[in-house]
């Protein structure tokens, strides 16, 4: 959120209030006889605008928990009510909260995004797909990353972790840690996952998306939303010649052994199944949720390791292990040597705890809900965040503490409780293949060299999902083998 989206949004909010007010008005009499239900306590602010702005005051910081959710928590409890971009809105914190509608989905709510995001994500994307066209589509994601799939997936991505270290970290004293993994990421999700050959630019035209997805939906000159828009329709030509190719060579070659995720869907698209805007919106997600969310995890892995060097000097001896059982000539992993990476595993979720990759996510009622004694009425969008049990003591023994232990086997954490992928029937589909970046990236950086970060406590922003405000610049050296 940088100047020009605050200068954007008081322009917005400005020209919005007298139709706002009208419209206040004209269905007073509707909220009149919802206010004889209980609704939870809170403030709702003006009509429309309600606490938007202080509400993405708090997101650029990335202090939204402590700054917006915590002092109304302290204030209303853990269910409380709000304004946020023209909703009325219901925050809940809790791992009961977070197991109530996240298993709701499809039932008491659906999932409900900002019109910006859904016109550049894909109206024809998963994230606005409900029931049973949902489940058909998570169902083509997950085939790709069950057992087989991920047995061809670990190779893939070690030789594009090697490639991407042999191109950028070699012959270098400094660089930036988490520019250059996005790049890695990146790389992976479109061809090691897809099976797309990345082409220069593109990691750039995705990132001129993504600035829009949570500005006002506006389209004028020069607008962030319609720079964003501009670069979605590069996309999706780009990639509608991509599933047209695809389509000519499944239909004179038929299938290769080796699926694709691109050649699972294409084929589903052949089948009846699903049609190319699908195909193209969920490439589209696909590559957002996967590549973005994985960096950030992976950033705040190496800052918890290198502020934490004993559970440094831990992971090292896991990685050395594994390192010292295989071949002087065998420089790939298998799935079996990430299995035995339970520690670096503790370590990743650990960090995803503390600084987790999503805040939280948007449902919509679709029908009255009656939860804790309050009802939350038809429509109202209810709001559940990963702060309000990551950061809970009740959840968490001294919550503020990095301590990897806590996900020792057999785990102790209460279900709902931890939720950096989400939870219910749109837990993230692509958490294996976020779990194996992590892992992998991980094993050849810390045999390989020898790394510190410039400034560990390097301050997190938000734009609009979180990131090191500084690139977090890393000095690295090489291994003596």
């Amino acid at each position: 959120m940088d100047l020009e989206m605050n200068f954007s949004l008081s322009f917005f909010f400005l020209a919005l209030i007298p139709m706002a007010v009208a419209a206040f008005l004209v269905h007073f009499k509707g909220y009149e006889s919802r206010s004889k239900k209980k609704l939870p306590p809170g403030e709702m602010g003006l009509p429309w605008i309600g606490e938007t702005i202080d509400f993405y005051k708090a997101q650029k910081k990335n202090k939204l928990f402590e700054e917006f959710v915590q002092p109304r928590i302290h204030k209303y409890g853990k269910t409380f009510k709000t304004r946020i971009m023209g909703s009325p809105t219901v925050l809940v914190n809790g791992a009961e909260a977070n197991k109530f509608f996240l298993s709701n989905e499809f039932k008491l709510v659906v999932s409900s995004w900002p019109s910006s995001s859904v016109q550049l994500m894909g109206k024809n994307s998963i994230m606005e797909k409900q029931g049973e066209a949902h489940r058909f589509i998570r169902g083509i994601v997950a085939s790709s990353l069950g057992c087989l799939g991920l047995e061809t997936m670990v190779p893939k991505i070690c030789k594009t972790v090697q490639m991407h270290l042999h191109n950028n970290w070699q012959g270098k004293q400094i660089i930036s840690l988490f520019h250059l993994t996005k790049m890695l990421t990146f790389n992976i999700v479109f061809e090691c996952l897809l099976g797309i050959d990345v082409k220069p630019g593109l990691l750039d035209t995705f990132e001129r998306v993504l600035e829009g997805v949570f500005a006002p939906p506006i389209a004028f000159p020069g607008s962030k939303f319609s720079r964003a828009k501009g670069a979605r329709l590069e996309i999706e030509k780009m990639l509608i010649n991509v599933v047209r190719k695809k389509k000519e060579e499944i239909d004179v070659h038929g299938e290769k052994e080796e699926e694709t995720l691109l050649s699972r869907l294409v084929t589903a698209m052949i089948n009846g199944e699903i049609s190319e805007e699908e195909v193209v919106d969920n490439i589209v997600l696909l590559v957002f949720a996967a590549h973005d969310t994985t960096t950030f995890a992976i950033a705040m892995t190496f800052r918890m390791l290198a502020q934490h060097p004993n559970a440094y000097s831990l992971l090292l001896q896991e990685h050395e292990s594994i390192l010292s059982n295989k071949r002087p000539d065998d420089e790939l992993l298998s799935l079996e040597d990430t299995k035995n990476m339970k520690y670096t595993w503790q370590v990743a979720r650990e960090s995803m705890r503390l600084f987790p990759p999503i805040f939280g996510s948007f449902r919509k009622a679709t029908a009255d809900i009656e939860y804790e004694g309050f009802t939350i009425p038809r429509g109202w969008k209810v709001l559940w965040t990963t702060y309000g049990t990551h950061y809970d003591a009740e959840h968490f023994q001294d919550p503020l503490k990095f301590d990897p232990s806590r996900f020792e086997e057999p785990i102790q954490v209460q279900p709902y409780a931890y939720i950096p992928f989400g939870g219910g029937p749109r837990l993230c589909a692509g958490y294996q293949l976020a779990k194996l970046n992590i892992l992998i990236f991980v094993h050849y950086v810390v045999t390989q060299y020898n790394w510190s970060l410039i400034n560990p406590d390097e301050p997190i922003t938000m734009d609009p999902l979180p990131f090191p405000s500084q690139g977090m610049n890393i000095k690295i050296s090489p291994k003596l083998k």
